[in-house]
């Protein structure tokens, strides 16, 4: 592990787009008052990002990471947790791995996801979560092999917004591999949440169930629909048949 944050840092300069810059600025609401407020862009597509993240992967030390992800720069940021989804995607348990190299995994993602805990207000805007927290710690605690979602209802019960939405993205890990429950639990802490990001989040994660167990969709809607969210409500219906989409949105 030889590089560096700055290193990646002058990398990523390198590519700045000024126009780039000021349309990026715009669609991530970095003005006053807004959600991204103050954040600043170098203005480099996430693709570019991604080639300089794989051409550092496993090669840059937690302590440079966490340097990344305390960056005034968002694309920085975001590759410093794209390098924790190549460090956690490394310590996947392997089939004909060995006991001591299972063991010695383990204890690897264990810190990952220690890192992308104490540094998770770091990724302040919902690129940064949904580009993440479902490949990190997503993948570490369907793999703990515990069923033990407290991480997640902490995060949820947080008074940051993306701790909030941390928290419910990361269940996409669990519904790809048809665990539904911590999905529809910290649903149901969030469903009455006043911020746009979080109801969007909570209805993507509703339609992502619903694609895979329809019945368990419906039944969540007929006992919560009151509750829910206008926006919420048409995300989760989205890929409903159109006469079933009338059907909820009439009630």
């Amino acid at each position: 592990m030889n590089v560096t944050a700055n290193e990646i840092e002058e990398l990523l300069k390198e590519e700045r787009n000024d126009t780039q810059r000021n349309l990026l600025m715009r669609f991530f609401k970095t003005g006053p008052g807004e959600y991204g407020e103050g954040d600043r862009f170098l203005g480099l597509k996430v693709p570019q990002t991604r080639a300089i993240v794989k051409s550092a992967r496993l090669m840059v030390s937690h302590q440079e990471i966490e340097r990344l992800l305390h960056s005034e720069w968002h694309e920085v940021r975001l590759c410093g947790l794209l390098l924790m989804v190549e460090e956690m995607k490394a310590n996947i348990p392997g089939k004909r791995d060995s006991h001591e190299l299972l063991r010695e995994k383990e204890a690897n993602r264990e810190k990952i996801a220690g890192l992308y805990l104490r540094n998770a207000r770091q990724a302040n805007n919902w690129d940064l979560v949904d580009l993440s927290c479902e490949y990190v710690l997503g993948v570490y605690l369907r793999l703990s092999g515990k069923d033990d979602y407290s991480i997640l209802r902490r995060l949820a019960l947080s008074d940051n917004l993306w701790e909030q939405r941390i928290a419910i993205v990361t269940t996409l890990e669990f519904i790809r591999n048809g665990i539904f429950t911590p999905t529809l639990d910290i649903a149901d802490m969030l469903i009455d949440h006043p911020h746009d990001l979080i109801h969007k989040a909570l209805g993507w994660m509703l339609r992502e169930i619903g694609k895979r167990n329809r019945n368990l969709l419906t039944d969540y809607l007929e006992k919560n629909h009151r509750r829910l969210h206008r926006t919420s409500l048409r995300y989760a219906i989205e890929r409903l048949p159109e006469n079933e989409r009338l059907y909820w949105l009439k009630k």
